[in-house]
């Protein structure tokens, strides 16, 4: 009884990752901690007030979210270095989508945008309850690449307006476009400089010091020239005050059923935090040599946007921007996160006055030099030309972007990459073999010309698992060869199953139609390399018997016992029977 009460107590502290990390840590590593932490802080400041505005919210709410999102997932996430924060691409869903639902009310914007960080709360723990970690698989690095240039673009546009001074608006990335363009004229120059000098002050300091909060010294710049030089009084637009103090926590004001539309929003923007925050997440677990747990960052993403949803903020995610910063910083475990949130909540306390002349065209800086690294044309280029349906995939996604917004955009492009693997499915390659000269190996023909052809069969070997999507496909393949061999006195024709470890009902369905086929020519269809399930299954459908067993017998044998092999191969069985 007591052995079966600490598997259980085992197996529920397992899924609160501090209890595996903290009892090897060292105090060695809690200075590295700390300066990552403050490190984060720093970045964190002028980013999250920059995807706040972004997201149509006050630039304050930004800071809630990583001062709550980060305690939430040092909480449950099971990686060491992830940071956690507002992203831009969710920032811009978020602005798309709750316009239309909030229309005029400011109170109501945020409240749904509060909600909507609930919701993914919700959304998440009932994902890791169905363990759909293994769904999001689905989604290829492909389709990534065109979803991230596509948002790339779209959140750069959206900048544009704040960056020349000029009112903007559309609804989707060619019509803000062509409204901007149309603009140009009422560019203010003042605006467009400031906004000028401060990218080209972000970059070279990333270039000179890599790693450093240089966004930070930007902003704070920034900020003292727009106060000496009366900035403002010149119609450059600034952020404007930033109340203190920090966030009262409480529940939803809304329910999910008063806002329509917020379930689809909520599961959209999951998606996207998962997958951005387990590719970040992963290649970090990598480069320290632990391992990450998929499931458990559903746990950790819904804590992040509990915590930051109780605090009125909006939905948060892991990026690979912020925890670059933190792993570069030194950062050794999540309680970077913590001392990155109390260093946030100091500045929230005391430091909020300062922002008050920060000029909107600087905040517009940030988000584009941030947002640079998603634009990624190169990987498209190189695409087009090692692998066209990558290419397709990855275009995809970008064009549903631009035409349809960010949350439209990535459950389109989830959709194709699940249609394009079924497509792919669908497609097998079916090689027929030919024995390799001077040996008893055999490979595809088509693919090795010189390989011996076999006299008197047909030898195929589907190179995918044989099921309901494909096998129409394979069929019709092996009647299309048997049509165009017209093999004289063919006395045989093999199935090898050896590619295919998956077999269902239509795959069986499928070697019962070639048998039906064949048995009205009189030409034996049998079977080799049955995995043990595909002849478990292809037994319990009573075929073992028409194809003259299914049990391991190896593809020379039973061309020798048929007398189908070439007349080389018979040179060599004198010359070395052995």
């Amino acid at each position: 009884m007591e052995k079966t009460e600490n598997h259980g107590l085992r197996k529920w502290l397992s899924y609160l990752p501090p209890t595996q990390w903290l009892p090897d840590y060292r105090a060695s590593y809690l200075p590295s901690d700390l300066v990552a932490g403050v490190t984060l802080a720093a970045y964190a400041i002028p980013v999250s007030l920059a995807y706040a505005t972004l997201a149509g919210l006050q630039p304050q709410v930004g800071i809630y979210g990583y001062l709550l999102g980060g305690l939430g997932y040092a909480l449950l996430g099971s990686s060491r270095q992830l940071a956690v924060g507002p992203t831009s691409a969710i920032s811009l869903m978020i602005a798309s989508s709750i316009a239309l639902m909030a229309g005029d009310d400011a109170l109501r914007y945020a409240q749904i945008a509060s909600l909507a960080a609930f919701t993914v709360a919700g959304l998440a723990l009932i994902s890791w309850a169905l363990r759909l970690s293994v769904l999001v698989r689905l989604i290829s690095d492909s389709i990534l690449v065109g979803f991230k240039t596509g948002a790339g673009l779209t959140i750069a546009v959206t900048q544009l307006p704040s960056l020349f001074g000029v009112a903007g608006g559309g609804h989707n990335f060619f019509e803000r476009l062509v409204l901007i363009l149309g603009q140009l004229s009422g560019t203010n120059p003042i605006v467009l400089a400031v906004g000028l000098l401060a990218i080209l002050a972000i970059v070279a300091g990333d270039r000179l010091f890599p790693g450093r909060p240089v966004a930070l010294v930007v902003v704070c710049a920034a900020i003292i020239a727009a106060t000496l030089l009366g900035l403002p009084a010149m119609g450059v637009p600034i952020t404007g005050a930033i109340p203190s103090g920090l966030p009262s926590l409480h529940g939803p004001a809304l329910r999910l059923r008063d806002v329509e539309g917020i379930v689809p929003l909520a599961g959209g923007v999951l998606l996207l935090a998962y997958i951005e925050g387990v590719s970040a997440a992963r290649s970090l677990a990598v480069k320290h040599g632990y391992a990450l747990d998929p499931r458990q960052e559903f746990l950790g993403i819904g804590a992040a946007n509990l915590f930051a949803a109780l605090g009125q903020g909006y939905p948060v995610a892991g990026g690979l921007s912020q925890s670059a910063v933190n792993d570069k910083a030194g950062a050794r475990s999540p309680l970077a996160l913590v001392f990155t949130s109390i260093t946030l909540a100091i500045c929230l306390l005391f430091l909020t006055g300062l922002l008050e002349n920060l000029p909107k065209a600087v905040l517009a800086a940030v988000v584009l030099t941030a947002v640079a690294g998603l634009i990624n044309f190169p990987e498209l280029r190189r695409m087009s030309r090692v692998s066209r349906v990558d290419f397709y995939a990855a275009t995809i996604a970008l064009i549903a972007v631009l035409l349809l917004g960010i949350l439209q955009g990535i459950l389109l492009a989830a959709l194709a990459s699940i249609i394009m693997l079924l497509i792919r499915a669908s497609r097998p390659h079916v090689a027929f073999l030919g024995r390799i000269p001077g040996t008893y190996d055999y490979s595809d023909i088509d693919l090795h010309p010189e390989n011996e052809p076999l006299e008197h069969a047909i030898v195929f070997r589907p190179e995918s698992n044989l099921i309901y999507v494909n096998a129409d496909t394979v069929l019709q393949a092996v009647l299309d060869r048997i049509e165009a061999e017209k093999v004289s006195d063919l006395k045989l024709v093999v199935c090898d199953l050896s590619a295919s470890p998956l077999l269902d009902l239509a795959g069986s369905g499928m070697l019962r139609k070639l048998h039906a086929e064949l048995a009205a020519q009189s030409i034996p269809l049998r079977v080799v390399g049955a995995h043990g399930r595909a002849r478990d299954l292809l037994q319990a459908d009573n075929l073992e018997e028409k194809l003259g067993g299914v049990e391991g017998r190896s593809l020379d044998e039973l061309l020798e016992s048929q007398g189908a092999q070439s007349s080389a191969h018979r040179e060599i069985r004198v010359a070395d029977p052995d």
